[in-house]
């Protein structure tokens, strides 16, 4: 880590540790006090965005680095997205938690629902931002350039502060990983196992997504039994950083008051 970017860190509370479970080093951040909150981040790899800052106020909460993103050597070990889910379950129990409630965007977000069908019994929630477990069958989109992923991004790219530069290798190494554990655009061994899946969900959505359509987000609804679906207007697929003091007054309700925090039969558009 860099010396500003551990300044940074510094400055918002975050404090940096790292924990050895199924043969990885694994970096997180943590911040906060109360009930736990665990982190998984998205294909381009871990960040503190002010959500996450304002989430911390009321909350414990923690951002696990996925083995084989950032200064990580390369991961070639986990051949499965459930491989992964099992190396995170191990992580969160050495660091200490029995039982948490789990963020997952994009990436994170079909890492996070593997955990959660594979190992309810350390959940108490979960929330899924953007994610990307269930994607459109047209599928794939061709690589893009470092400015024009921004765009892709964040509805509103000229707002978030300048990025971390990240060395070609380190973009190399995260792609390899997301792109072997990719799975496939629909899975039915997915679709299956989350039918059954018996925990409260939050599924979010920025109605600006330009990498996965927000309407996806229908099918989590329809599917798990306990699904509350959001769209967030004005947000891209980072909807967390384009209106993070919406995203984090949400999911803080979510986690505060279970499915009671609005009509569970419903979809909800969070306006201005």
């Amino acid at each position: 880590m860099t010396q500003s970017s551990t300044s940074t860190l510094r400055s918002v509370g975050f404090r940096e540790h790292f924990v050895d479970a199924d043969g990885f080093h694994i970096r997180y951040l943590e911040c906060g006090e109360g009930e736990p909150l665990v982190c998984f981040h998205g294909a381009g790899g871990l960040r503190v965005s002010p959500a996450h800052v304002l989430l911390a106020e009321k909350l414990r909460v923690v951002l696990m680095e996925v083995p084989g993103f950032g200064t990580s050597p390369e991961n070639t070990r986990s051949q499965s997205i459930q491989d992964l889910a099992d190396t995170m379950s191990a992580a969160i129990a050495g660091i200490g938690i029995e039982r948490c409630a789990v963020l997952g965007n994009s990436f994170g977000g079909r890492l996070a629902l593997w955990l959660a069908i594979r190992h309810a019994e350390q959940m108490s929630a979960l929330v899924l931002a953007a994610p990307a477990a269930l994607r459109p069958e047209s599928g794939n989109q061709p690589p893009v350039s470092p400015q024009d992923r921004l765009g892709q991004l964040y509805a509103h790219p000229e707002r978030q502060p300048p990025m971390a530069p990240i060395t070609s290798e380190v973009i190399a190494k995260q792609e390899a990983l997301v792109s072997r554990l990719r799975g496939p655009a629909q899975d039915p061994e997915l679709l299956s196992a989350m039918e059954k899946l018996d925990l409260p969900v939050l599924v979010l959505f920025g109605t600006l997504d330009r990498v996965i359509p927000s309407e996806m987000g229908r099918i989590y609804r329809a599917t798990l039994p306990r699904c509350n679906f959001v769209l967030m207007y004005d947000a891209g697929h980072a909807l967390d950083a384009d209106r993070p003091e919406a995203f984090a007054e949400v999911v803080g309700d979510f986690l505060e008051r279970g499915e009671g925090f609005l009509v569970a039969t419903t979809s909800r558009l969070i306006h201005p």
